[in-house]
């Protein structure tokens, strides 16, 4: 089978979140069961490739103008072919989408030019059996394709499958922005893409896409519910039969403890001693002092949003510092949970240590070196720092909530089973008494090594998701959703699409 990636980042060559290692992995496990694939990324200033030209101009509508997009690659890495699609006015920027003033303004034209070159890359360039698209700056590739490319004798024939990463980013825009990326004002109605006044890019490929995956089995269910739906509950439950949660798997190559090169001590389940070296490394690298190595060290890799816990920590923190337990912190985010940090450091220089940044190869420290890994997010699609931390030993602390329950098994005092700790109120005070068990079982040293061996045991290689995603596609290319469907949204009289939007409208 052909399988097209369509993204806007992926690692090695572009990353700020989850998103880019899952576009990293999920490819190269689906290369080397034998399938053909292809990975379509922007072309970024800080993507380093050799820009060869591999087709030199798409003619691609942005509203009312034309643009000539370029595409460069054409390589291969790890059995997978790798193309980028190159204009300088809407990619060569210093970062990928926004800078510290906010989001890019001209952000619609970008990714609504990204996801109609990437049809006609699929057409002209490369063309696949089916088209797997990423989160809301790809979304709009299966509403142009159900749209624009409706009778197209090519495009019409190729399914495409869109995964939700994290619903809270949606990519809402004024209705003015239909206009300018060149979209049909019908579409601004309640079964469209209208969205209480705004344009939602992501609801018009929930819509519009044959299928949609999430990264979770409990994500998925989540995303269903008004908790967690982000508004779109309603539709995403309409359209349930075509969802399906697939946990994300994560690279083994680049995260063990027994060939991590970016740690001072490679260790494993049957000689954990290097793991006491990496522990004394970092806590020399964040500052603090050697001589509580004994004590349980708390480490944090994530951005400082709301949706990661913050808040949380905020109000638990004094009462966490009282189990005498070191944190070091790495991630960059919201000011307000940056200042907390750095103001908590201060407070407490010898316990608290904090790096406003993001760097890999600390990332690989802080997992190798400490012995808890907090994660109480008030939602998580999957997660996969908490996966890394299971195969280097360093339980994971999280909430009960999407990808984490699906990952992590917390700790069974009757049996001494788990892999790591968990909580499911979202209050301060059960974090509270989470961190006490963890803290207490971590004094009980034989119980604390079982729970070890337990964790990195635990196999989340990409594999078995990669076989998930190949018997998706397949579904995919028998059970394409019919053109009538698409017709009738855009004309404002299709039944499913209005009762979709009104369930989701009345939560």
């Amino acid at each position: 089978m052909r399988i097209l990636f369509v993204a806007p980042e992926g690692i090695p060559f572009s990353k700020t979140g989850g998103l880019g290692d899952v576009i990293g992995g999920l490819p190269k496990e689906l290369a080397a069961l034998g399938h053909e694939v292809a990975v379509l990324l922007p072309h970024y200033r800080g993507t380093k490739i050799e820009p060869k030209i591999v087709h030199e101009s798409l003619t691609v509508p942005v509203g009312e103008a034309l643009r000539f997009p370029s595409v460069v690659g054409g390589f291969k890495l790890d059995g997978v072919r790798y193309d980028f699609l190159d204009d300088p006015e809407y990619f060569d920027r210093d970062t990928l989408y926004g800078g510290p003033a906010g989001d890019y303004p001209d952000n619609p034209e970008r990714f609504a030019e990204f996801s109609r070159a990437a049809l006609e890359y699929a057409k002209l360039v490369w063309r696949p059996d089916v088209i797997h698209c990423h989160d809301w700056q790809t979304a709009l590739l299966p509403v142009f394709r159900k749209t624009a490319y409706a009778t197209d004798p090519v495009l019409s024939q190729i399914p495409t499958v869109l995964t939700i990463h994290n619903l809270g980013y949606q990519g809402l825009f004024p209705p003015s922005v239909l206009d300018r990326i060149g979209l049909p004002r019908r579409l601004f109605t309640i079964q469209g893409m209208e969205f209480y006044g705004r344009v939602n890019f992501l609801k018009g490929a929930i819509i519009f896409t044959d299928w949609l995956t999430t990264v979770s089995r409990g994500y998925a269910k989540e995303i269903q519910t008004p908790e967690y739906g982000c508004g779109l509950d309603g539709v995403i439950a309409h359209r349930a039969g075509r969802l399906t949660g697939i946990l994300n798997g994560v690279d083994y190559e680049a995260w063990s403890p027994e060939t991590d090169r970016l740690i001072l001590a490679n260790y494993s389940a049957s000689d954990l001693s290097g793991k006491a070296v990496c522990k004394r490394d970092l806590l020399d690298r964040f500052g603090l002092p050697a001589r509580h190595a004994a004590r349980p060290l708390v480490g944090i890799i994530s951005r400082f949003v709301d949706q990661k816990g913050f808040d949380l920590l905020v109000e638990a923190a004094d009462e966490i510092l009282k189990e005498d337990v070191q944190i070091v912190a790495l991630g960059t985010g919201m000011p307000e949970y940056e200042e907390f940090f750095r103001k908590l450091a201060a407070r407490h220089p010898e316990q608290v240590s904090v790096r406003i940044t993001y760097d890999n190869g600390l990332a690989h420290k802080i997992e190798a070196g400490a012995d808890l890994f907090l994660m109480p997010s008030r939602y998580e699609p999957c997660g996969l720092n908490q996966i890394y931390s299971l195969r280097y030993g360093t339980l994971p602390l999280v909430r009960a909530t999407g990808g984490l329950e699906d990952t992590v098994e917390p700790y069974d005092p009757k049996t001494g089973e788990g892999t790591g700790f968990m909580f499911k109120d979202y209050k301060a005070q059960t974090l509270v008494a989470c961190l006490r068990e963890a803290v207490r079982v971590w004094g009980d040293r034989q119980a604390w090594l079982r729970l070890q061996a337990n964790a990195m045991a635990r196999d989340f290689s990409w594999r078995a998701s990669a076989m998930q995603y190949v018997d998706l596609y397949t579904r995919a290319k028998k059970e394409r959703i019919p053109l009538a469907w698409a017709s009738s949204v855009q004309s404002g009289v299709g039944g499913e699409a209005r009762a979709a939007a009104e369930s989701s409208r009345k939560g």
